[in-house]
């Protein structure tokens, strides 16, 4: 591993400035483990995409995301083409410090940063899947984003709005939870259309549709309690027409993975999703990995066993 070409990139702001305060303690433990490494920072929204693609170009060995679950959306885009096609990269690995924390459950990381350095150095290999979503931005642009852990809509997209609005000085738990509460008052079920492998799966109102290759989304919400990254499929998860008194009721059962089979909720696994809002609905947006990237409709697939992932 010591002569492993190792590249970190660095949210400063991630974790309300904790991905900052910790490298100090994140270089020591790296140079007591006689890794061979290189930091790279980002500036600003977008900039964690330019550092990866980079990477790719030196010929680094492995990325090392030190973020949380939006910097590593952001990373991941790195391993889709110029024209959208997914491409192979370096190994992943994760030191995860940020609001949500969703992936590094999936993949069973504390968020203990020593041991995420030491995984860096012990740790196996998983070939994992990606997302690959074509979708309208909210310029009206079509575009392709990958995804290694869950993209969702319906009020999760209006979720990650209000999140992103909230302080993240709260901490993970407090911030979605404030989040979701206003997203309860605002959101109106839309009615949508989901096709899974060309059978239609859903059609009409939904409270949130769930497209998982990891297990947890909303800052610890088990969404999708049976999902495997590296199956070659994702887990879709509908929440029906619910009113807020169901969906309130259901959240407690959702940290625990304890609404699958509840009424109102279905699931469904496949390679290839279609989903649009029905004619005349409102903007149903969209959830990735904690980010707002756009709107319905989307077509999303899967690329299996694309990511080598350090664990």
């Amino acid at each position: 591993m010591s002569e492993t070409r190792l590249r970190l990139i660095l949210n400063p702001r991630a974790g309300s400035g904790a991905a900052a305060r910790r490298l100090p303690l994140i270089l020591q433990t790296m140079r007591k483990l006689d890794l061979r490494f290189e930091v790279a920072r980002t500036t600003g929204p977008g900039d964690a995409t330019r550092l990866a693609r980079a990477a790719f170009d030196d010929g680094v060995d492995v990325i090392a995301v030190v973020g949380g679950d939006g910097t590593l959306n952001e990373v991941v885009q790195a391993w889709l083409g110029k024209d959208g096609e997914p491409q192979d990269g370096p190994e992943l690995a994760v030191i995860p410090i940020g609001t949500g924390g969703d992936f590094k459950r999936t993949i069973g990381l504390s968020g203990d940063v020593d041991e995420a350095v030491c995984r860096l150095r012990a740790g196996h290999i998983r070939a994992m899947d990606i997302g690959v979503m074509h979708l309208v931005d909210f310029q009206g642009t079509d575009v392709t984003r990958a995804f290694i852990n869950i993209t969702s809509f319906g009020i999760g997209g209006v979720t990650d709005k209000l999140v992103n609005e909230t302080p993240k000085w709260l901490g993970g738990k407090a911030s979605f939870f404030i989040g979701s509460a206003r997203a309860l008052l605002r959101y109106r079920n839309a009615s949508v259309c989901v096709e899974v492998d060309g059978n239609v799966f859903v059609d009409g109102p939904v409270f949130n549709v769930a497209m998982a290759n990891g297990r947890y989304f909303g800052g610890g919400m088990m969404i999708a309690p049976h999902a495997d990254p590296s199956d070659g499929l994702l887990d879709i998860v509908c929440l029906g027409d619910m009113k807020r008194r169901e969906a309130l009721a259901l959240s407690s059962k959702i940290y625990h993975g304890d609404h699958i089979g509840v009424p109102k909720v279905s699931t469904t696994r496949g390679k290839r999703i279609v989903a649009r809002a029905a004619p005349g609905e409102p903007d149903v947006l969209l959830d990735m990995d904690g980010e707002t990237p756009g709107k319905l409709p989307i077509e999303v697939s899967v690329a299996p066993a694309r990511v080598r992932v350090r664990l």
